[in-house]
């Protein structure tokens, strides 16, 4: 894995470290015994980053969900799951490699895996269009799950994108169409759906993946109608009002838990899930493990039951009488 940026939150954390990097270098160059300030050094670094963690501003948590070297849904599959196999199309316009999407093995269970996908550097996020789908990649996901439904095997998608793309072709060749046609087929596909938010879920192009029976977040992922910048550009006119705009949303792991959206919030290490790849994937294993095993075990009914139910318990509406006021 390349060098991880920092964020800026992250400077105390950086300039630790560099000291130990350099007690480090300067116990190689003369050969001295530094273990006892490393320890303590190691230590106070330890301490700061959990305390620096625990305390994210929700803007914050934004930076993390979006940080560059934050695993992504190929990383996950890498290290999660065994025999994937991916497949392309929606056998009708194209493949839109912003969604990727095939079979694998979550541990004996064979599984429909799809996942939103961005790209390390311009090359490839001009292929993945920076994670943001067309309708055919809505369309080519809707397969996959049919497909799944066809063989009875579980879904499973991973959500990370910062919307579904707004261009004139999308538009052209119906992105609402797209997502809102996912969202109905979704909430009857006979087979357990379960999703987990990696990075950042926004708006309708993360709702097109996430009509599941499961909503799981990474600790430092969010999930929102919009990003904080769109709604300070609304509401206040200026993007520098987006401290408070993500205040305002409610788009943490831990916001969206205590309403109800979120039903588990699996942790990542200290530092974020960019700080150690493989133990965030191996959380992220026993999460799924689990849920799929869960659900896997009610009949097709219960399993529409519980999720039409969990969908009409969020929000609160008022019933109109049909009456027009004067």
């Amino acid at each position: 894995m390349a060098t991880v940026p920092h964020l800026d939150f992250e400077r105390d954390i950086v300039d630790l470290q560099t000291q130990i990097d350099q007690l480090l270098g300067l116990a190689d160059r003369k050969g001295i015994d530094v273990s006892q300030e490393l320890d303590v050094l190691r230590g106070k670094l330890q301490t700061l980053k959990e305390d620096t963690y625990r305390n994210l501003t929700p803007m914050e948590q934004v930076q993390v969900a979006r940080h560059p070297s934050r695993p992504y849904a190929l990383d996950y599959v890498q290290r999660v799951f065994t025999d994937w196999m991916e497949l392309h199309g929606d056998r009708a316009y194209r493949d839109d490699e912003a969604i990727v999407g095939g079979w694998a093995r979550l541990g004996d269970q064979t599984v429909m895996l799809i996942g939103q996908q961005k790209g390390r550097d311009m090359k490839e996020n001009l292929r993945r269009n920076f994670g943001m789908p067309h309708p055919e990649g809505y369309r080519k996901a809707l397969r996959l799950m049919r497909q799944a439904e066809k063989f009875g095997r579980p879904v499973i998608t991973l959500i990370d994108t910062p919307g579904a793309y707004p261009g004139i072709g999308s538009e052209e060749r119906g992105i609402a169409e797209a997502i809102a046609f996912n969202l109905r087929e979704m909430a009857r596909l006979r087979v357990p759906l379960v999703s987990v938010v990696i990075g950042e879920g926004m708006s309708g192009g993360a709702l097109g993946l996430g009509v599941t029976d499961r909503i799981i977040m990474m600790e430092h992922s969010i999930y929102s109608v919009i990003s904080p910048e769109g709604c300070a550009a609304i509401l206040w006119r200026s993007a520098e009002h987006r401290e408070k705009a993500a205040t305002a949303l409610r788009l943490t792991s831990k916001d969206l838990l205590s309403l109800g959206v979120c039903d588990r919030v699996i942790p990542e290490p200290v530092g974020g899930a960019h700080s150690d790849w493989d133990e965030t994937a191996r959380t992220v294993k026993t999460a799924l493990v689990e849920i799929i095993a869960e659900l896997s075990a009610l009949s097709h009914e219960d399993l529409l039951t519980q999720r039409w139910a969990k969908y009409d318990s969020m929000g609160a509406w008022k019933e109109s009488d049909g009456s027009t006021g004067s």
